[in-house]
């Protein structure tokens, strides 16, 4: 009997570290023996690239714009230690919707039984989590996949798109729509960057699933068109990405989280931006002494 894939969807604004993030844990999971894809979801294409030593793949749209149909050959294409990679594409500039590449590429892929004929552990769909479209909410509303983890830095916009993020995610919860496995804390570095994070997950019924932070080792190995995992698979930032690759792979339990409102998120930002510099300088040693 073909064994099923675990289906996992990682969420996260614009320039948050997403896809590094995301391409770091396929890595991971890769050398720590599975078999993985990883779907990128962004107009963009850019997913993958540090998965293919730097270098671009073809789109499914754009393979279907050149031809009415495709193979799976054609689309999926290999990647560091064997990993699967898949980018979705999207429209012509100014044209149509930025999500029906995922709709295309999950119908794509689903047609051709491609997860079972690649006898696959993991898929993990990298998602642009910052744009309010159908296309985008598809891993979410249809419980495509079975795990939702979001990236996010202590910036304010970047919370404000993961608590977006929740809304949609609770509104298709009772329809048999994916869950939340948590937030992975990126660029937490500064010791107010903790508190802030760990204060808005405990206010919305979720979990840090790791704490990631900022380092050069990764910017040196996007230069190079690699992962930190590839690049420098000994140094201490290959060593987080591991471990929350671990996580995610033996997560089970996800929950429905409880979303702020508009006011009271503007509201918890307002009264964080007066504790900062006290954490910071070590007046206040957590966010509970003060908020």
């Amino acid at each position: 009997m073909t064994k099923k894939a675990k289906q996992i969807a990682i969420y996260g604004k614009g320039g948050i570290g997403k896809s590094t993030t995301t391409s770091n844990i396929t890595a991971a999971l890769s050398v720590a023996g599975y078999r993985v894809m990883q779907i990128g979801c962004d107009p963009k294409n850019d997913s993958t690239v540090t998965l293919r030593g730097g270098n671009y793949i073809p789109t499914i749209l754009d393979t279907l714009r050149e031809k009415k149909n495709a193979k799976a050959e054609e689309v999926v294409f290999s990647g560091f230690n064997g990993v699967f990679c898949v980018e979705a594409g999207g429209p012509a500039p100014g044209v149509g919707c930025a999500g029906r590449g995922i709709i295309t590429a999950i119908e794509l892929l689903k047609q051709q039984r491609v997860f079972e004929t690649l006898d696959l552990d993991y898929v993990i769909y990298d998602v642009l989590g910052d744009v309010v479209c159908g296309g985008f909410a598809v891993p979410i509303r249809e419980g495509i996949a079975e795990h939702v983890f979001t990236v996010s830095s202590s910036d304010f916009m970047a919370i404000y798109a993961a608590n977006n993020l929740f809304t949609g995610i609770k509104k298709y919860s009772n329809n048999g729509g994916a869950l939340l496995g948590g937030v992975i804390a990126n660029s937490v570095n500064a010791p107010y960057a903790k508190h802030i994070i760990d204060d808005f997950v405990a206010r919305t019924n979720t979990q840090v699933i790791e704490y990631v932070p900022r380092s050069i080792t990764v910017t040196q190995s996007e230069l190079q068109g690699k992962t930190t995992i590839e690049a420098f698979p000994d140094s201490e930032q290959a060593q987080v990405y591991k471990k929350l690759a671990h996580r995610i792979a033996n997560h089970t339990e996800s929950r429905v989280p409880e979303p702020l409102s508009a006011e009271a998120l503007r509201k918890w930002a307002a009264e964080w931006s007066d504790q900062i510099l006290a954490v910071e300088t070590g007046e206040i040693r957590s966010n509970g002494a003060s908020i």
